[in-house]
């Protein structure tokens, strides 16, 4: 499937039902890069924003980049004027209209790259001093209380998860052995928890928002997919609130 069509409608739910990576994680990323009104940081798979957005609050410019005009389009309804959107994919990083960048964040989009040419092209683009930071679930994340319900529903619809031929997923290689074996092999790492909690609404929204299960991928199944989930979790814990520890992995990586 070509990049900018994964999250085909999922745009808004992305937006809406996602998580943000919350100030401790903003701000620590924020302190290790020492990012100032002259700074240009690279968003590469910014989706609508996440890291981006929160992130304009500290240095001069933000260029988000992502495949999808719907991802884009959502995350410019939102973000201020410091943050540039850019339609483009890791496959021709080093052709896109990008300018000077200081350094690069990723959240939850190395898995789909060719990461390993991801890394070689940044080496190429980034100063002696550029890091490359990876923000996600790290290596061991344990799944939400919802998802055996969840994935029951999807596995019904047929829905599947996805990953790209060199994702730790297919290659067994998670992103920190990458890294060491790459220009980038000087890593550091924090960890970061907290709880948060969900109702009935936005499971289901979050649903919605991943690549597998996106409303263009349900089709006409949509209405059916929604109340057959919300069916599921109504079911399995009738209070309909759900309650998830969230573990933020921030990995920092310089060249030595």
């Amino acid at each position: 499937m070509e990049p900018g069509l994964l999250f085909d409608g999922a745009a808004a739910h992305y937006s809406r039902y996602r998580h943000g990576y919350g100030d401790e994680v903003i701000g620590h990323i924020a302190r290790e890069l020492a990012l100032g009104k002259r700074s240009r940081v690279l968003d590469l798979g910014s989706g609508p924003g996440t890291l981006a957005i929160p992130l304009s609050r500290f240095a001069g410019t933000i260029v988000a980049v992502d495949p999808s005009d719907d991802m884009l389009a959502e995350g410019a309804r939102h973000s201020p004027a410091n943050v540039r959107w850019v339609k483009g994919d890791s496959s021709r990083l080093t052709s896109l209209p990008l300018g000077r960048v200081d350094h690069t964040v990723m959240g939850r989009s190395f898995h789909w790259m060719d990461r390993a040419r991801v890394l070689a092209d940044l080496d190429t683009m980034l100063p002696p001093e550029g890091a490359v930071v990876l923000v996600g679930p790290g290596r061991d994340p344990v799944d939400p209380p919802w998802e055996p319900v969840a994935q029951a529903v999807r596995q019904s619809f047929g829905v599947e998860w996805r990953a790209s031929t060199d994702s730790y997923q297919k290659s067994g290689r998670h992103h920190p052995e990458l890294l060491a074996d790459s220009t980038f092999r000087r890593l550091s790492f924090a960890s970061f928890r907290r709880t948060a909690r969900r109702d009935a609404e936005a499971v289901i929204g979050l649903q919605l928002s991943y690549s597998y299960s996106t409303p263009a991928r349900l089709g006409d199944r949509l209405p059916e997919f929604v109340e057959a989930l919300g069916q599921a979790l109504a079911e399995a814990h009738p209070s309909g609130v759900w309650e998830e520890e969230i573990v933020t992995e921030v990995v920092i990586a310089r060249r030595p």
